[in-house]
């Protein structure tokens, strides 16, 4: 089965591929997609809110500590040298650019295909593959996106090729998903994602204080239990995070483990709106951008 885990602007902006907006200069193609998106003016040269800081960061910020943050062969690395004895990485069963590769491996039971350099896409599998209907399936795959459309620098560095990982959990059932905001080093804002209920969400403080803040159109979830290993997730976030000004660290908690998703540096390209939008403003004032 396929299984598409977009957020709905990326979902619609992937939908208006052709659109002319794409065609524009990156400068005014930003500008128009966050004015259609957020409903008001952006202010890229002066940011200010959360949002404004994602796009700013896309315009400018070229430095090589972001050149492999899209990168998940690659993230998988950064999180794997990190040494840090409670981090589970999850297993890579096999990387390549060539789906019929597939034909001659041994896969497990259950499984999980995705592009390296690209977001949202994913299919799980089960036990040999279907090469056919992969490579219908991930015909537009090693295309570019977020890059070429979306502008988003760091995918243009990442490694256009497929992964195929363990799957955490049985078919159907994933591990609570945690992504942590981290800016400077300090884990501050913590999203909960529900991805098999309509992606559902909630936003908590580190100490895991509800928020009802609105991050996209999908709904505000209800409060969850605090995780056991909160404390655990922090710190490994805060470790993950420390060399970067912001960076979203996505962890899973899975059968007595945390287990690395991703590093996120444009968190939904900064396009999804926070209601009340004040809660953008607080945000952003958390995040001290760098000189370049």
């Amino acid at each position: 089965m396929i299984n598409n885990t977009m957020s709905s602007v990326a979902q619609s902006v992937r939908a208006a591929a052709g659109s002319m907006v794409y065609r524009l200069p990156v400068g005014v193609e930003r500008r128009l997609l966050f004015a259609y998106y957020h409903r008001k003016l952006p202010h890229f040269s002066k940011p200010v809110t959360f949002s404004d800081k994602v796009n700013w960061r896309i315009l400018n910020d070229r430095r090589p500590l972001l050149e492999w943050t899209c990168d998940k062969l690659a993230m998988k690395d950064y999180a794997g040298n990190a040494g840090l004895a409670s981090l589970r990485v999850p297993h890579t069963i096999w990387s390549g650019s060539d789906i019929s590769d597939l034909s001659a491996l041994n896969l497990p039971e259950h499984w999980v295909l995705k592009p390296n350099h690209r977001s949202g896409l994913i299919y799980f599998g089960s036990g040999a593959a279907d090469v056919p209907k992969l490579a219908t399936v991930t015909a537009t795959w090693l295309d570019s996106f977020e890059s070429s459309k979306l502008r988003e620098w760091a995918y243009a560095t990442a490694r256009p090729m497929f992964l195929i990982e363990e799957l955490l959990g049985p078919p159907g059932s994933p591990p609570p998903d945690y992504k942590i905001f981290v800016f400077d080093g300090k884990p501050d804002l913590i999203e909960m994602v529900n991805r098999y209920d309509g992606n559902q969400q909630r936003l908590y403080r580190a100490d895991w204080s509800p928020l009802e803040v609105l991050y996209g159109p999908q709904g505000i979830a209800p409060v969850a239990p605090r995780p056991p290993d909160l404390d655990l997730m922090l710190d490994i976030a805060r470790q993950l995070g420390e060399p970067f000004d912001f960076i979203r660290v996505d962890l899973y908690a899975f059968d007595g483990s945390i287990v690395f998703g991703e590093l996120t540096p444009y968190p939904c390209g900064g396009l999804e709106r926070f209601q009340p939008a004040s809660f953008d403003a607080e945000l952003g004032a958390k995040w001290q951008l760098p000189t370049l």
